[in-house]
């Protein structure tokens, strides 16, 4: 993960931010200008999120509970002031995207598989999303009547020729797409950590809760293939999590949701 000191704090922390930073040296770590993420170089270190009002709620709860299993880091402190601010303690290790992960790609393919079926496996009693399947379902269907459409980032494979065309197998399909599985939500490389080849601890979580496997496992596929920069392990992929949880027919109708944001 990236860091980059920052000489002088952003004039919009507020003064309950401030006060738990101390002295404690800040580093902006952020991926995304919608989500800005901070270091904060303090005992054995926090990362601070910073989001829209609201945005953040789902995260700080789903990574709560993901602690509670042992799969995430614990959440000192959400409240919205202006912004959503989330402060986690740091976890262990370095995300999959790290060369030394990506220099070996069929350990990393097998690593991720074995830990998602791990996580799907998951007891799931007391999760604060118990049908991420419906609040899936309805996103897909409002993008889709307000012309939300993008497949720039799915390969030919998964993609389709219009929205049309996408939509159609979705809605032929919906009704197959199940709510029985603890989610990550958006297993791709960057949110796996791993310490040494160990399993660290799951990251950006907000889209967690309990769904449908088969939407985790489009991912898994799709972050080798961007990661890696090749096809040649989506197969070893779903091999390694198990074949007998894995529908292909199912991955495609998921397939047609994603290019609906």
């Amino acid at each position: 993960m990236k860091r980059i000191l920052l000489n002088k704090l952003p004039p919009f922390f507020p003064e309950r931010l401030l006060s738990f930073i101390g002295d404690a040296k800040v580093y902006d770590s952020s991926c995304s200008p919608e989500a800005r993420v901070y270091y904060i170089e303090k005992g054995s270190g926090y990362y601070l999120k910073r989001n829209a009002v609201g945005a953040l709620a789902s995260e700080a709860k789903m990574t709560e509970f993901f602690h509670t299993k042992g799969l995430s880091p614990a959440v000192a402190e959400y409240f919205t002031e202006d912004y959503d601010w989330m402060i986690t303690e740091r976890a262990m290790g370095e995300d999959c995207t790290h060369a030394d992960y990506l220099s070996d790609p069929t350990r990393l393919c097998d690593t991720i598989a074995e830990r998602l079926r791990a996580l799907h496996e998951t007891d799931f009693t007391g999760c604060p999303v118990m049908n991420r399947t419906r609040d899936y379902i309805n996103t897909v269907e409002q993008n889709f009547r307000t012309g939300n459409y993008d497949k720039s980032h799915f390969p030919d494979s998964f993609g389709y020729r219009s929205a049309e065309e996408a939509y159609a197998v979705f809605s032929e399909g919906k009704s197959a797409l199940i709510c029985d599985t603890l989610l990550h939500g958006d297993y791709c490389l960057p949110n796996i950590l791993l310490d040494g080849w160990r399993f660290s601890a799951f990251i950006d979580v907000g889209m967690g809760g309990v769904g449908e496997r088969h939407i985790d496992l489009f991912w898994g596929a799709w972050t080798l293939l961007f990661n890696l920069k090749t096809d040649r392990y989506r197969e070893r992929f779903f091999d390694a999590y198990g074949r007998d949880k894995v529908d292909t027919d199912i991955i495609r109708v998921i397939a047609a949701a994603e290019v609906f944001g």
